[in-house]
C-alpha cells in the first residue's frame, strides 16, 4: 500500500508488505469470502434487496467516507489512470477520500467489487454482464462508458490467415474477460472449436498480459487478442503483426458508430450506489472531465500523463512509440455503447463463459446523464 495523494490511497493488486503469516490469513480469508459470495447468488440476491429496502432514510443520499475505486495498468484504461492521476475524481469527491486498486482483468476486479474491496471499477463490459447475469441483476449497474477499441489479435508474422491457426496456442488476458470472450468468438466464427480448459481445435490459455509478452518473445505463444498498450508491445517490441483489429467486427448497425464496441466502461456496485448517490454523481463528473481531457489535450501532453500514470502503477513507463500506437487505436467517450450488449452476451454465450439471461436493468446512466453534455441511451437495458 502506498499513499500518492492526501486523501487518495493507491493499492497495486498483489502489493503488499505485510509479514507472510498474516498475509496468508488475509488472503485466506479473502478468498473464503469470493467463494462464499460465488456459491450464494441466490442468498447474495436476497441480502442485497433486503439491505436495499431497509437502509435508514437519512443513509440514502449520503456521501460515502471512502470511494474504493479499481482500474487495470491498461492504456484502454485512460480515463481512470487521468482522472486519479489529475486529480480530477479527488477533486469532485470533495470530503470523500479516494483509495484505487490495480488489476490486472476483469474477473479479478470483480470477485473484489462483490466481495466488497472496492465499490466501483473500470473494467471491460463481459465480466460485468457476467457479474450481473449470475446475481440475478442485484450485483451492478453500469454507469457510464470509458473507452472504445483498442484491442486486436496480433500474432507471428508467418500466420497471414485465419486458415494457419488451427493447432497454434493464442493467449487472452482471463477466461471470460472482455478480449477472451471476443478471441472465443472469432474464433467460433471462423468454424474452430475452442474449450475453456484450452483444448479444441486452437488452444487458448489466459495469461497475465506481461507473461504474454515474454512467453510470445520466446516462442512459446503464436499469438494473443490484446487490450492496448500490450497489443502495441507485441507489434512493436516483439515482431508481432496484426491479423485482426476488432474495430473493423463492428459495422455500427447496432450504435450508429462504426468501428465502436466498448473496450473499458465505469460500473458500481448497486448497493453503494443506492446508499451514495451523491458520491456516484462526484465520480462520474471527475470521469466527464478526465475523457474531455483525453479528448482535448494535445498528444504529447495526453502520452505524457497517461505514460507517467502508468509508470506509478506499474513501475516502468512504456516506449514513447507503444504509447503513440496506443492511443491512436482508442476512442474514449462516456457511451458505453449499450446497443452492443446483447451481442456481447450472445458472444459469451457461445463461448461458453456466461449464460442466456436477461439484460434489463444492466444499465443506469441518469446520473450521467445529469453531468454530461452528452446524453447516452441505455437502450432499452435500463434507466437514462
Amino acid at each position: 500500500m502506498s499513499t500518492s495523494r492526501p486523501g487518495m490511497t493507491r493499492i497495486v493488486a498483489g502489493e503488499s508488505q505485510t509479514p507472510k503469516r498474516r498475509r496468508a490469513l488475509e488472503v485466506a480469508l479473502a478468498v473464503g469470502l469470493v467463494l462464499l459470495i460465488s456459491v450464494g447468488a441466490v442468498v447474495a440476491s436476497a441480502v442485497a434487496r433486503d439491505s436495499n429496502a431497509s437502509a435508514a432514510p437519512d443513509a440514502a443520499g449520503s456521501p460515502a467516507a471512502e470511494l474504493k475505486l479499481g482500474y487495470f495498468g491498461n492504456i484502454t484504461h485512460a480515463p481512470a489512470l487521468v482522472g486519479v492521476k489529475q486529480g480530477f475524481i479527488a477533486k469532485e469527491l470533495g470530503d470523500t477520500k479516494l483509495s484505487t486498486q490495480v488489476f490486472n482483468a476483469g474477473p479479478a476486479a470483480i470477485e473484489a467489487l462483490n466481495a466488497g474491496a472496492i465499490d466501483a471499477t473500470y473494467i471491460g463490459p463481459n465480466p460485468a454482464i457476467n457479474s450481473f447475469v449470475k446475481s440475478k441483476g442485484e450485483s451492478i449497474s453500469i454507469i457510464a462508458g470509458a473507452a472504445s477499441g483498442g484491442a486486436q489479435l496480433v500474432v507471428k508474422p508467418e500466420i497471414r490467415t485465419a486458415a494457419d491457426l488451427k493447432g497454434k496456442t493464442l493467449a487472452s488476458p482471463q477466461l471470460g474477460g472482455t478480449q477472451d470472450v471476443a478471441l472465443r468468438a472469432w474464433l467460433g466464427k471462423q468454424g474452430y472449436k475452442t474449450n475453456t480448459d484450452g483444448g479444441g481445435d486452437v488452444a487458448i490459455n489466459p495469461t497475465e498480459n506481461a507473461q504474454t509478452l515474454k512467453l510470445f518473445q520466446d516462442g512459446k505463444l503464436d499469438g494473443a487478442w490484446l487490450p492496448e498498450p500490450w497489443a502495441s508491445r507485441l507489434v512493436l517490441q516483439a515482431g508481432a503483426k496484426v491479423l485482426v483489429d476488432e474495430k473493423d467486427l463492428w459495422d455500427g448497425s447496432l450504435t450508429g458508430k462504426p468501428g465502436e464496441f466498448p473496450t473499458t466502461i465505469l460500473i458500481v456496485n448497486k448497493k453503494f450506489a443506492a446508499e451514495h448517490p451523491q458520491t456516484v454523481e462526484a465520480l462520474l463528473k471527475g470521469h466527464v472531465e478526465a475523457v474531455k481531457w483525453l479528448n482535448d489535450a494535445p498528444a504529447a501532453e495526453k502520452a505524457a500523463v497517461v505514460n507517467a500514470a502508468l509508470k506509478q502503477d506499474a513501475g516502468k513507463a512504456l516506449a514513447q512509440n507503444v504509447v503513440d500506437r496506443s492511443l491512436k487505436n482508442i476512442v474514449f467517450t462516456v457511451d458505453p455503447l449499450a446497443g452492443t450488449y446483447k451481442k456481447l452476451l450472445q458472444d459469451g454465450v457461445d463461448a461458453g463463459t456466461t449464460k442466456q439471461a436477461d439484460l434489463n436493468g444492466l444499465f443506469d446512466l441518469r446520473a450521467l446523464n445529469s453531468v454530461a453534455t452528452e446524453k447516452t441511451t441505455a437502450a432499452g437495458l435500463g434507466q437514462d
